[in-house]
């Protein structure tokens, strides 16, 4: 490769600048496409070889979708772009000085780097609580928590203790943000519709859903209205919502709060997220998140040809206030990071980077949803269908768009859920958790859908 780059032949003699790109998520893809048809030559770094519509994934950890409906190949996204090339690589450090990337295989050399591989799950310090509680930051994490959901259900069919049945009903989701207030809503549709009329020995019905959360209200980012709003909705879908209430202790058996025990078979993580630990060897300022702390620009203090977008950018706006965390802000500064390499190129000075808040939106239930839409709050049935329009269309691809609209439509009129496959193992991290293998009559759970183990 040109520039000195190890791994392989592409751009070997080509005189183009050279924009390596890490990370294939929302930030990154903007970036990539915002530089088709640009003199220079795009390297998109990503250790997995999908794209994910992360705000769906939740959807998948409760089998309303299949991984490849809110999932496809990066190669196949910029497929037509021609001055890009995609590698399928892990990262391992980040060598401002010598502007190189060095992979688990190799390393890359860089004239301009755009940094954008997003968050992983933070557990405060508790690391040994990941394995758990899982998060939901991967569709290998989506699939294993779809896993942990089928397999409680099936071993209360089997369950002849009652205290032991309650523990593999009661459903426990840490973080009272927009991932634990959908997954509570959708554990909720499961329990009182999904599941209604599938088992002989217990009601489906009786499951116990909780959601704990740390602070004094659900979705703390969005108005107190709408959090209002999405905690009587909670409410009336079944869930216990305990407000102020902190984790203590996580473990095979359940949640310790601090006045308070909870059994139960299956806790979800939502409750926090840092930077990954790539961004640590850049040797730059970064918060307690692990964001990079960045420039106006959204640039690196001193590395004016290194950007960093998206959930990993501490980037602040006018008011004092850090850009949020989500797809739309993470889109946006991709594709200005895109665009201040290209002033500078031209011998431009660049310009600070201004997000614009295009809203915020949860979905709790069927026609129940919560929304803030250019200064408007919106609720219930109007969120619903405004939460389903922005998600459909914001897939990145028609055929996705396609199969996720026809797999809304069945779930509203039967209220089933077709993605109900559970696998054998779980994923190589959560080995060691406490869900063990289904028994045999279990394998052979009826679906008509299944996915791919996907390499790491």
């Amino acid at each position: 490769m040109g520039g000195g780059e190890a791994g392989g032949q592409e751009g070997r003699g080509d005189a183009r600048p050279h924009v390596v790109i890490l990370g294939g998520g929302f930030g990154g893809i903007a970036a990539a496409r915002e530089l088709a048809g640009e003199d220079v030559r795009v390297t998109l770094i990503d250790k997995r070889n999908h794209h994910v519509f992360q705000p769906l994934l939740y959807q998948v950890a409760t089998a309303a979708l299949a991984a490849t409906d809110i999932a496809a190949p990066i190669r196949k996204i910029l497929r037509r772009q021609r001055n890009a090339t995609v590698f399928m690589a892990r990262a391992k450090s980040i060598d401002l000085e010598r502007r190189r990337v060095t992979l688990v295989d190799g390393e890359v050399a860089y004239d301009h780097l755009i940094v954008a591989v997003g968050m992983t799950n933070t557990y405060f310090g508790n690391d040994g609580w990941e394995t758990h509680a899982p998060g939901l930051k991967s569709l290998e994490e989506a699939l294993e928590i779809r896993r942990r959901i089928l397999l409680a259900y099936e071993a209360a069919e089997r369950a002849t203790d009652p205290a032991t049945r309650k523990r593999h009903l009661t459903f426990v989701v840490v973080g009272g943000g927009p991932t634990g207030v959908e997954l509570a809503g959708a554990l909720a549709e499961i329990a009182q519709k999904t599941m209604a009329r599938n088992f002989r020995t217990f009601d489906p019905g009786a499951a116990r859903i909780v959601l704990v959360e740390g602070g004094p209200r659900v979705l703390p980012t969005f108005p107190e209205e709408v959090s209002q709003r999405a905690w009587h909705d909670l409410r009336d879908l079944g869930v216990e919502v305990l407000l102020n209430a902190r984790a203590q202790k996580i473990d095979e058996r359940g949640v310790t709060l601090a006045d308070e025990r909870i059994d139960a078979e299956t806790v979800l993580w939502g409750a926090g997220v840092g930077g990954v630990p790539v961004v640590k060897t850049m040797g730059v300022p970064i918060d307690r998140a692990n964001r990079v702390l960045v420039d106006a620009d959204l640039s690196v203090p001193g590395h004016p040809e290194v950007y960093v977008v998206g959930d990993v950018a501490a980037a602040k706006q006018e008011d004092g206030s850090f850009v949020p965390g989500v797809a739309q802000g993470a889109m946006q500064g991709g594709v200005h990071a895109a665009r201040m390499i290209l002033r500078r190129l031209r011998g431009r000075s660049t310009e600070p980077f201004r997000y614009k808040d295009l809203g915020s939106m949860a979905t709790i239930g069927r026609k129940r949803a919560v929304a803030v839409l250019f200064g408007q709050n919106l609720y219930g049935l109007l969120a619903w269908l405004a939460w389903l329009f922005v998600h459909l269309m914001s897939l990145v691809e028609f055929r996705s768009r396609v199969m996720v609209l026809l797999e809304w439509a069945w779930a509203y009129l039967t209220y089933q859920r077709s993605a109900r496959i559970i696998l054998d193992a779980a994923a190589p991290k959560f080995a060691r958790g406490k869900s063990a293998p289904a028994p045999a009559s279990v394998r052979g759970d009826a679906l008509a859908r299944s996915e791919p183990a996907r390499p790491e």
